[in-house]
């Protein structure tokens, strides 16, 4: 179910004993376990751990479809999508609490939205919500931080291409801020300069890196 079993498994080992079980559990036998319940242990941890926050589309993904095979149902997915909105309509509070909790959250929902698709097309739902994020961590006082740009770059690498065929109006005007970060550099690091003129050329090469390039 998990795809490379080594790499998932060491994912699961960041949990406790118990939600180790609840998890692999949920896998298996998705209607044994409290999935509602299951879908809040993955978002707090999201939250929290970074490292797992880049992979758990992934898990994500494997319970949604055990469980649709299983019960023909949605309830996982309903729980990690009624989550991922109460944190996005919170997502001030969260970065001004924990920088890092902000970044693993847009690292999370970007996550999701590569990886869930619902007749081979990624869920409208999460448009809007993915982009505002985007655009949020593109405003100037974010660009002053690296760790905001490095986020906000990785996430374009791994989504850009997929968001700009849902929304090409919203990729340009996120591109006008990026643009503009660059060109007006107040604060700005020589390594987040770096890191958005890479990604614009990213794009204008039509998210695609020559083997030159790289």
């Amino acid at each position: 179910v998990m795809g490379d079993p080594g790499r998932e498994e060491y994912k699961i080992q960041s949990f406790d004993a118990e939600t180790q079980q609840l998890l692999k559990t949920a896998l298996k036998d998705p209607g044994a376990v409290d999935l509602e319940k299951v879908a809040n242990v993955i978002v707090d941890h999201s939250l929290h751990d970074c490292v797992f926050s880049k992979e758990a589309g992934r898990m994500c993904y494997a319970i949604i479809q055990a469980e649709s095979k299983q019960a023909g149902q949605s309830v996982f997915r309903r729980g990690l999508l009624n989550r991922l909105q109460q944190e996005y309509q919170a997502r001030e509070q969260l970065r001004a609490r924990s920088l890092q909790g902000w970044v693993c959250y847009v690292t999370f929902i970007c996550n999701i939205f590569d990886y869930l698709r619902v007749n081979n097309m990624p869920m409208m739902a999460l448009v809007n919500p993915v982009y505002d994020c985007l655009f949020r961590l593109a405003q100037p006082d974010s660009l002053s931080k690296e760790e905001e740009v490095d986020c906000l770059v990785l996430q374009l690498h791994r989504v850009g291409e997929q968001l700009e065929k849902m929304n090409r109006q919203r990729m340009d005007e996120l591109f006008v801020l990026i643009r503009d970060g660059f060109l007006l550099p107040s604060g700005l690091s020589s390594l987040a300069q770096l890191l958005l003129l890479e990604i614009i050329e990213f794009r204008a090469a039509g998210w695609k890196t020559t083997p030159a390039a790289h």
